[in-house]
């Protein structure tokens, strides 16, 4: 899924070669900052791998919950609010996905 909106991998970022010229910029200071780049573009992926299993747990513990809760007992009434808590980890999931720009905009 990564591959899909982003451009380069860590492991491109560091293999890149560029050519020097006689004005041009001092090469230790562009590999340290390519270093953090790539500190960047790991935590990045660290970051949507962990968002991703935490929205597949929570899209598989809603597809469960009806199952559950299709028995009239007094934890059916708890499905209201369990359903709720779930949108609310899943807004607070996009929250952090896409930005909370977006909800402020609103």
């Amino acid at each position: 899924m990564k591959e899909n909106f982003v451009k380069l991998t860590a492991k491109e970022i560091l293999e890149r070669e560029f050519k020097t010229a006689m004005r041009g910029y001092k090469p230790e200071e562009v590999d340290a900052f390519l270093d953090l780049i790539i500190k960047d573009y790991e935590a990045f992926y660290s970051r949507i791998d962990a968002l991703e299993k935490e929205n597949q747990r929570l899209q598989q513990q809603t597809t469960e919950t009806p199952r559950r809760s299709a028995q009239p007992t007094p934890a059916h009434t708890n499905a209201g609010t369990t359903n709720f808590d779930i949108l609310k980890r899943l807004s607070n999931l996009e929250k952090e996905v896409f930005g909370r720009k977006l909800y402020e905009d609103r």
